[in-house]
């Protein structure tokens, strides 16, 4: 399989063009490098060329690294992994170093061949790394192209040079927001930060290319850091004015991290280092480092998490075979906070939407919150007044059901209400095809009941967004006691439409997702009653990775909806109900007025525009503090357990299917401590015999509900870690 294709013209330019069989986005793999690398060669030993473009035959040049090859590199490395990494890494740094040096005279600087990369769209990762090596980098003015170095999104960080290159090129400070925020930006906005050289016309690329390489002299190959007495922009880390943007670095780094994020702290490390020495050693100092991130089982987890199994969801891994369902026009009940976020997300991904609710008032209400996200937009130069008003050309927001024929998808959104869920059912299967699928949107009432209002419990099924839909990635799928393939496969689709990650469960209390951030929030709860101090119940979850803790988390969302739910869920457990604990700090904030943020007053004391003061000195005054409190160990254990416990039985009783949406969908969808790679991958770095040491220990002193499930124990027994016994998810 070629990846590039050489050619000379007869002005002695090479065109290197970088074209992945079979895919919509090239992909660097190691067969490509090799391929590259003997293009470089023909260009460097032919007298009869003069230089090269390295360019893309796609739209976009590079959409980064395959890192599905960086974990076989690791696995095919013997016995050695280490060195098996450290060896594949500075392979790419020779190769890059030669596009660099460009046959130059070592000494002289001179006799090289002018090298340029031209970029047609996007170039992320290596598909900024390689350019960042060439001479100069000509992009297309394409304002839909991003170009960046995104690695720290995943866990890692640029390993090919990006990180030396851009430190060097840009100095530490002007480099950080892309190397440890992964930031991207137009062409436009590249050239402005100093990354690129050239910005022109699209019809233009080719043509300006080769021009410069026809005018490029000896001076304009040589990088500032191989030229005599090159100074860091900013200063090296030993200059006063370095040392101090390293000092707030470290600080800024550990701040975001809290220190349970390894690629952040080693990047870091590899510039600090990396600017006290020569260039060469410097591409050194980043590959010891990547290679110690890539051994890391962190990085390896965040990996396979947030893009091998992310990305296979999204493709429909475990999408029932049936033909194609993608939905045409959809029908929304209910134009409250999620219905109109439901409206938006369809209509803005093409998607013609009926937007029905009991009054027209509350219908152009929930109509006026695309306008408001589109407007916003608008001002942030990310959306045209033609595009704003397509999305809203394709929402029909009314009150009259007849509008839902030929719609052939319903996503229900109306309160959670068993009653009135199935009085718009009954309304809606009234008036929409046969052969339409009906989705509920709930949080929390099992779908298997739900279905029974309606006509075709075979085409009924649930489709959990999470809020604000337009910001969350990912949606829960229902599969009631009836639900057919074919409203499995129409649900699915759907997401993919709207660009959201697809988790698919099986039908029971709370599904996954509040399955397992219930008792998360219940234990932090918990913890508060028992007298520990508040600050130490957030901190330990933020120590664990964690966006938000526990009580933080329970203001944002309010406690009045926390009390309701609790209600219910007593109503339906009975005696088997095991939160009165809880249900005794929720019921006093309520009847005190403390509903969280949105009353201004929660578990933290708020200021008249809605910023956090501090936590509320009554809670000190209710629940007495403890006078020696907690070991952090054991909150940290008590709030991971309550989560991970929960996700192990899911999967024990069959809720869940596959461990990989288990992972994904935790992170994606409460923030579970995303370095881990979700709750399995954390377990199998753990360890399930070390887990169940920590069940055994917590189970004696605080109750059943940190009981180690008999799945764990086996597992423990045989040695077994979860990505190891599944084979579908470890393939």
């Amino acid at each position: 399989m070629t990846e590039f294709h050489y050619a000379t013209d007869a002005d002695g330019i090479a065109t290197i063009t970088w074209d992945v069989p079979g895919k919509s986005m090239n992909v660097m793999s190691f067969d490509g490098l090799r391929e590259l690398d003997a293009c470089i060669d023909k260009v460097l030993s032919d007298p009869a060329v003069k230089g090269a473009i390295i360019t893309s035959g796609k739209d976009d040049f590079a959409g980064g690294m395959d890192l599905n090859v960086l974990a076989e590199m690791r696995d095919q490395a013997g016995d050695n992994p280490a060195q098996g990494i450290f060896d594949g890494v500075m392979s790419t740094h020779q190769l890059l170093r030669k596009i660099e040096r460009a046959g130059m005279d070592p000494k002289t600087l001179k006799g090289g061949k002018p090298i340029v990369a031209a970029l047609p769209g996007t170039a992320m990762g290596i598909g900024l790394e390689l350019p960042l090596a060439c001479h100069r980098i000509i992009a297309a003015d394409n304002p839909k192209a991003r170009i960046g170095l995104p690695e720290i999104m995943v866990g890692l960080f640029p390993g090919g040079g990006g990180t030396i290159r851009l430190a060097y090129k840009l100095g530490a400070m002007a480099a950080s927001p892309f190397l440890l925020e992964g930031k991207a930006q137009d062409p436009q906005k590249t050239k402005a930060a100093g990354i690129i050289d050239e910005v022109v016309a699209p019809d233009q690329l080719l043509a300006r290319a080769k021009e410069w390489v026809l005018g490029a002299k000896d001076a304009d190959l040589v990088k500032p850091w191989d030229a005599k007495g090159y100074k860091v922009p900013g200063g090296a880390p030993y200059h006063p004015a370095g040392f101090m943007t390293f000092v707030g670095a470290s600080a800024m780094v550990h701040s975001k991290t809290f220190g349970v994020y390894p690629a952040a702290k080693a990047l870091l490390s590899a510039v600090y280092e990396g600017l006290q020495v020569p260039f060469d050693t410097a591409l050194k100092i980043e590959a010891r480092y990547f290679t110690q991130l890539m051994m890391n089982p962190s990085s390896g987890a965040m990996v396979r998490s947030l893009f091998v199994n992310k990305q296979a969801l999204e493709k429909g891994a475990n999408r029932p075979d049936v033909p194609d369902e993608r939905v045409k026009k959809v029908g929304v009940l209910g134009a409250g906070m999620m219905g109109a976020g439901i409206a938006y997300v369809s209509a803005n991904a093409g998607i013609e939407v009926v937007l029905i609710d009991a009054s027209q008032e509350a219908a152009d209400k929930g109509k006026a919150y695309s306008t408001g996200i589109l407007d916003k937009g608008i001002k942030r130069k990310k959306v045209t007044e033609d595009k704003k008003a397509q999305v809203l050309g394709r929402i029909n927001a009314t009150t009259d059901y007849a509008a839902l024929e030929g719609c052939d998808l319903i996503i229900e959104a109306v309160f959670e209400d068993m009653g009135v869920k199935a009085e718009v059912t009954k309304k809606a299967e009234a008036v929409i095809p046969a052969d339409a699928i009906y989705a509920s949107n709930t949080s929390t009432l099992p779908i298997s009941e739900l279905a029974k209002a309606s006509a075709r419990p075979e085409q009924f099924i649930g489709i959990h967004f999470f809020s604000p839909v337009d910001k969350m990635l990912l949606v829960e799928i229902i599969k009631g006691e009836m639900t057919g393939e074919r409203a499995v496969a129409k649900s699915l689709d759907y997401v993919r439409q709207i660009r959201k990650t697809p988790i698919v469960v099986n039908d029971a209390r709370f599904f996954y997702a509040n399955r397992c951030i219930i008792p998360y929030i219940n234990e932090g709860m918990r913890l508060l009653k028992e007298g520990a101090a508040p600050a130490l119940v957030d901190n330990a979850a933020r120590l664990l990775g964690f966006p938000v803790g526990p009580l933080q988390l329970v203001d944002e969302t309010s406690l009045d909806l926390g009390a309701k739910i609790a209600k219910a869920t007593k109503a339906a457990m009975g005696n088997e109900y095991p939160d009165e604990a809880v249900d005794e700090v929720v019921f006093w904030m309520v009847d005190e007025g403390r509903l969280g943020r949105k009353s201004n007053a929660g578990f933290f004391d708020y200021d008249e525009a809605g910023k956090r003061l501090g936590y509320w000195q009554g809670l000190a005054d209710r629940f007495e503090r403890l006078e020696d409190q907690p070991e952090l160990a054991e909150v940290k254990n008590r709030l991971m357990m309550a989560q991970v416990l929960e996700a192990v039985r899911a999967l024990e009783e069959g809720v869940l299917e596959d461990i990989r949406e288990g992972d994904v969908g935790a992170v994606l969808g409460w923030g579970f401590a995303p370095w881990s790679g979700g709750p399995f991958s954390w377990l199998d770095i753990l360890g399930a015999g070390r887990a169940v040491e920590i069940c055994d220990d917590l189970e004696a002193r605080f109750g059943p509900r940190f009981k180690a499930p008999q799945m764990l124990r086996d597992m423990a027994a045989k040695g077994e870690t979860f990505y190891g016994r599944d084979a579908k998810a470890a393939a």
